[in-house]
């Protein structure tokens, strides 16, 4: 079962952030259940094999003040995709700091090694005001070279990370995620 962590704290924005992640992996013949990171609990965590922590809004931060309810990560065993916002909840759950830089639109990102299907240069779309350095995270191996992290992986979990958007340009990489045995 997938767990699919909404962190929006705008109702409206569950639309957006959260239903195109809920119906990709509907498309791809996986259950699901989606919890907001406020109400998570243990038995939740119990009964996914995997975890997508999905982005929100651009001016909404309020997860940064919460960022602590996912220390649970430290010690979960099975997967974990962050996207956008969930990347940095990772990055900050791993000792990273939170920096400020915008993009917005759409960019073309090379990957120097192929991470989650997509390999060379693809067209992502980003939406964020904050980053994680993840250059300075020894756990975690960077699969880009952009000046800014977008996409990584722990070194010794299943715990990856991207700061673009695949639900809007790359949907495939989200159903390689759970396709992943």
């Amino acid at each position: 079962m997938i767990l699919i962590i909404n962190i929006c704290k705008e109702k409206l924005h569950y639309s957006e952030f959260v239903k195109p992640v809920k119906d990709i992996v509907i498309s791809v013949g996986r259950r699901c259940f989606v919890r907001n990171y406020l109400d998570l609990n243990e038995d939740d965590l119990k009964k996914a094999s995997k975890v997508i922590i999905c982005g929100t809004s651009l001016f909404d931060n309020e997860f940064i003040k919460n960022f602590h309810k996912f220390d649970w990560l430290h010690d979960f065993e099975g997967d974990v995709l962050g996207i956008c916002s969930g990347m940095q909840i990772i990055g900050l759950v791993f000792g990273g700091v939170l920096k400020f830089g915008t993009e917005i639109g759409f960019y073309k990102e090379r990957f120097r090694k192929e991470f989650l299907s997509l390999n060379d240069e693809v067209e992502v779309y980003h939406l964020h005001n904050n980053y994680v350095d993840f250059n300075h995270l020894g756990e975690f191996e960077v699969f880009d070279n952009g000046k800014i992290s977008q996409a990584v992986k722990h070194k010794n979990k299943d715990i990856y990370g991207v700061l673009f958007h695949p639900e809007v340009r790359q949907n495939g990489m989200i159903e390689e995620f759970v396709r992943k045995i």
